[in-house]
């Protein structure tokens, strides 16, 4: 059974024994087939008659730990490394196999056609606008009390506590802005962000695993969201805008995708920059209409819309 599969929280130890996983997915009778691939999805084939079938690969990133490890600190480890090249290699010769591939934004296209070498288009993934258009919430006690505690203005760092978020630079930008920051989300650089907030005594706030809820009332009383990562896409940065909240964000990635520069917020070359502090003043000011009207772009009408349009017109060049 696949839950009791000892290598399913180990994503290091499993890559290897990945790409020969999805060559033997066994027997379908299908004409076409769609693969959602992260990582070697797209290496799928079946048995029987679906075995020749056209395929359709939409593709969050051609694997980061192989092709651009400079992204992903977890491409450095010694295992990774030995395997990169024969990886690669394989990787690239399944990529020729579908009939069509669409990647989640311009950043991650450019990656398909360095590393596959294939041409692809562009299909935003979805975000569910309305979840945070929505004025309705029914608070628990506790948060109640921690939304009772937050300051009257703050910027808002909202993730997965881990390395790449760069949460650290979310406490730099209110420092150099003088303003309280609050950061939501839960993980392992916990420790390490409490030691960063520990050099600003009384402007960071911590909430801890927030409900969808809570994260979208963070999103609502925030002056401005502060999104400082490279991403292929980011959810977030949308979710943001949703409740009318400006942005800042990398210049590089998926978000000066989603991002106007000085319209729905303000795109960073570089959180170190000097002027850092004017750029959180300047985006905050940005709230309003046009980030809303910027996030139903990225809606899941709009994912589900476009994904149709896509296979129809693919199936139809096909046959």
């Amino acid at each position: 059974m696949a839950g009791k599969d000892p290598l399913r929280k180990s994503k290091k130890f499993a890559l290897p024994f990945m790409p020969a996983t999805w060559r033997h997915l066994g027997f379908q009778d299908s004409d076409w087939i769609l693969c959602s691939s992260h990582l070697f999805a797209h290496h799928a084939r079946f048995s029987g008659p679906a075995r020749n079938a056209t395929k359709f690969i939409y593709a969050y990133t051609p694997a980061r730990y192989i092709w651009t490890p400079e992204l992903d600190q977890r491409g450095n480890s010694i295992a990774a490394r030995a395997i990169a090249r024969p990886f690669r290699a394989l990787d690239r010769r399944r990529a020729q196999e579908p009939s069509s591939i669409a990647g989640i934004s311009q950043f991650v296209r450019e990656r398909i056609e360095r590393s596959w070498e294939r041409e692809a288009r562009v299909i935003y993934p979805p975000v569910n606008v309305s979840d945070f258009v929505s004025e309705e919430a029914i608070f628990s006690s506790l948060e109640e009390e921690m939304l009772e505690r937050l300051p009257a203005e703050f910027i808002l760092g909202a993730s997965r506590f881990i390395p790449y978020k760069r949460l650290d630079l979310v406490i730099k930008a209110g420092a150099a802005a003088g303003l309280p920051v609050v950061l939501a989300g839960s993980g392992p650089s916990l420790g390490y962000l409490k030691q960063c907030a520990a050099e600003y005594p009384g402007t960071v706030t911590f909430v801890d695993a927030p409900s969808l809820q809570m994260l979208r009332e963070l999103y609502r009383r925030c002056a401005l969201y502060v999104f400082p990562p490279v991403e292929d896409f980011g959810i977030m940065p949308v979710e943001a805008m949703a409740t009318g909240t400006p942005v800042l964000a990398s210049s590089i990635g998926g978000a000066a995708e989603t991002v106007i520069h000085g319209k729905t917020g303000y795109l960073l070359e570089s959180f170190e920059s000097a002027s850092l502090g004017d750029a959180v003043h300047s985006a905050i000011s940005l709230a309003g209409p046009s980030c809303q009207a910027q996030a139903w772009k990225f809606d899941r009408s709009v994912f589900a819309r476009e994904m149709k349009a896509w296979v129809l017109s693919e199936k139809s060049a096909v046959h």
